[in-house]
């Protein structure tokens, strides 16, 4: 592509509209220094120097699409508890809208609570709860999108799974239809309860692990035909357009029932991959719903959590060094 085709497609971004369905959290990050061993069990004492909560799970990829110029549209349920308020200001904080969030006494609002010392992840806490959604919340939640989905003009939807219980496969099933039936793009960050589920979608990304676990195949990523033909399989049985699996060191594969693309990682200075599958699905989606051929959207969405890769914590992509990135490496 050009310079000028490039900033096209990236200028489009701004007139998008997202919806992401899923699993929202609180990431919660306590900083601080590490100088010394505890005299009450061989661990790390760490001197906290700050505390940070920021939007976490299909709130991140919110902010990713928020980052790249478009407008995001999340749809999820969190509860009526201190964390649930929590992560209501941050919402109000980053300018994100609420009306597709759900409230419930009957939940727990998820955090999760890491802990850094010179950019180092040191631990995770994470405090949830990962049962489905009852029947009642189900289709309350199912109405919410169903109205969303009347209210905007969406160019994609994205399903963010982190197996918390939002995402049940009735409430896929009939957002697949919807979708399908007005032309609009899915597409899926899987995790292994529902795997199965997401028949029909435009693009499923899972990473390697989730791929294995949740098609129950033994694969290497260094074995590029067994990829292939377990990948083929899988979404000719799945009726799946288009699949992305991320292989961490070993960079993307990409295959639909046209092509398939292996695209290399780049050579990162890696802090923390926290956040990372949210801004490839991110990237993804936009350049989807931009109508890029699958090697692009592959391309510019491995660029993207590279990128995210060298800052510690989960933050969003920022659309102008993605932009820089691509000209760099993608123009002639």
């Amino acid at each position: 592509m050009t310079r000028k085709e490039l900033t096209q497609v990236f200028d489009a971004f701004d007139d998008m509209h997202i919806l992401i369905i899923g699993d929202v959290m609180v990431d919660s990050y306590l900083w601080g220094d590490v100088n010394r061993i505890s005299p009450e069990a061989p661990v790390p004492i760490i001197a906290t120097t700050g505390r940070e909560n920021r939007l976490g799970g299909a709130a991140n990829v919110a902010l990713n699409i928020q980052s790249l110029g478009a407008t995001p549209i999340l749809c999820s349920v969190i509860a009526n508890d201190e964390a649930g308020d929590i992560f209501k200001n941050l919402l109000e904080e980053n300018n994100l809208p609420s009306q597709g969030i759900v409230s419930a006494s009957q939940r727990k609002t998820t955090v999760k609570t890491r802990i850094i010392s010179q950019n180092q992840h040191l631990l995770r806490i994470d405090e949830e709860e990962n049962t489905p959604l009852d029947s009642v919340l189900e289709k309350k939640l199912q109405a919410h999108i169903e109205d969303l989905l009347n209210t905007y003009k969406i160019d994609a939807i994205i399903f963010e799974d982190y197996d918390k219980g939002v995402l049940t496969p009735a409430s896929i099933l009939k957002t697949v239809e919807l979708a399908q039936n007005k032309g609009i793009p899915t597409l899926v960050d899987p995790k292994k309860r529902n795997f199965l589920d997401y028949k029909g979608v435009t693009f499923f990304k899972p990473n390697l692990k989730e791929f294995r676990e949740g098609a129950k195949v033994d694969v290497s990523s260094d074995d590029k035909e067994g990829m292939l033909n377990a990948t083929k399989q899988f979404i000719s049985e799945q009726g799946i357009r288009n699949f992305m699996v991320t292989m961490a060191e070993k960079g993307v594969m990409i295959i639909n029932n046209k092509e398939h693309h292996f695209i290399p990682a780049e050579v990162r200075d890696i802090a923390d991959v926290s956040g990372a599958g949210d801004t490839v699905i991110s990237v993804s989606a936009l350049c989807l719903a931009s109508a890029l051929e699958s090697k692009l959207v592959a391309g510019i969405a491995n660029m993207a959590g590279g990128l995210v890769c060298e800052h510690p914590g989960v933050v969003p992509i920022d659309k102008q060094e993605l932009l820089e990135e691509c000209f760099i490496k993608l123009t002639n």
